[in-house]
């Protein structure tokens, strides 16, 4: 077992942490692998990314295991692997030209899902009809045309 640190800066906008000197962030991480140092620390990051798809899920709904049986909870795990999906291709195909492609499912939830929008059909077209004033109308919007190119 051998433990690697590696001394960084962090990205900008960063909330830097109380063990953060002058600066710069520690990074440690230990591994059992042989191999070069900077193979190893791809491969650590690659599974920091895995963590983050749990703290998604975690988010979208398996933090808890409401029902009573376990087949029951089996289906409510199946629907919260459904509902990370659907949010993951709908930020790749609908939201990927704004910046909503990177928000966790908890901002997106804010600020996309939960708008009062009405489909209207009026002379053989369709109008999207949003709430004046909600500050993300331009995202929905873009997101939904994006969606309308995709199908046509």
């Amino acid at each position: 077992m051998r433990v690697i640190a590696r001394r960084e800066r962090p990205h900008p906008g960063a909330q830097l942490r109380i063990t953060d000197r002058d600066g710069w962030r520690i990074t440690v991480f230990a591994t059992n692998q042989s191999g070069r140092i900077a193979d190893l620390e791809v491969q650590h990051r690659l599974r920091a990314r895995a963590e983050d798809r749990i703290r998604n899920l975690k988010d979208t709904g398996l933090r808890n295991l409401p029902l009573q049986g376990f087949a029951q909870n089996q289906i409510w795990l199946e629907l919260v692997a459904l509902a990370s999906d659907l949010l993951a291709w709908t930020q790749r195909l609908a939201l990927s030209a704004t910046a909503a492609v990177t928000w966790e499912p908890k901002r997106l939830r804010l600020r996309v899902l939960n708008i009062a929008g009405r489909v209207i059909r009026s002379g053989r077209r369709e109008w999207l009809r949003l709430p004046r004033g909600w500050p993300w109308n331009d995202i929905v919007l873009a997101g939904h045309d994006r969606l309308r190119t995709l199908t046509a």
